[in-house]
């Protein structure tokens, strides 16, 4: 009998048969955890809102001395919102700054967690603590929690009290 067809080349490429099938078996399954595993994360990321991510260094300090389009504009808040009268705050990320029809309802929301009881108050509260509300629909921590920090009282009160009077919601009335 030959060594090249006897019982014993017969056995080593059993074995080799076999131990091809461990290894292609060990790599497709290292080839599917890592497809389970990381799949989601990839989508997770792929899928992440478009949120515009701003610094401090990115918003200078509002006085509350300028005029009132320049106060908004110089804070950033055309970016992420709509707010009537306010020339070019046409965004998207944030919910329509319309407190003069939204602001009691607000207030009065189960999900309210804050501490105002005016809507002067709560547009102040949601600059200095945006997690106190977030408005159903949008994205929490979209608003930066050191917005207060570049506004002045003076434009702090400013923002509030023109908030607070707005009513219209079409973006280019005059307030």
């Amino acid at each position: 009998m030959n060594a090249e067809t006897g019982p014993d080349a017969k056995q080593a490429r059993s074995r080799e048969q076999v131990w091809t099938v461990l290894i292609g078996g060990l790599v497709l399954l290292v080839g599917v955890l890592s497809a389970l595993w990381l799949g989601p994360t990839v989508a997770q990321k792929k899928a992440a809102p478009a949120v515009p991510q701003l610094t401090p260094s990115m918003v200078p300090l509002v006085t509350g001395e300028e005029p009132i389009q320049l106060q908004f504009t110089k804070a950033g808040c055309p970016v992420c919102h709509i707010i009537p009268g306010i020339k070019g705050a046409e965004g998207r990320v944030g919910p329509a700054l319309v407190l003069g029809l939204t602001g009691p309802q607000r207030l009065a929301d189960p999900g309210y967690r804050g501490n105002a009881t005016t809507v002067r108050e709560y547009v102040i509260e949601s600059i200095l603590n945006p997690g106190a509300y977030v408005v159903p629909g949008y994205p929490d921590r979209a608003m930066p929690r050191w917005y207060g920090q570049k506004l002045s009282a003076g434009a702090l009160e400013n923002i509030a009290a023109y908030l607070e009077q707005v009513r219209d919601t079409s973006p280019s009335s005059a307030q």
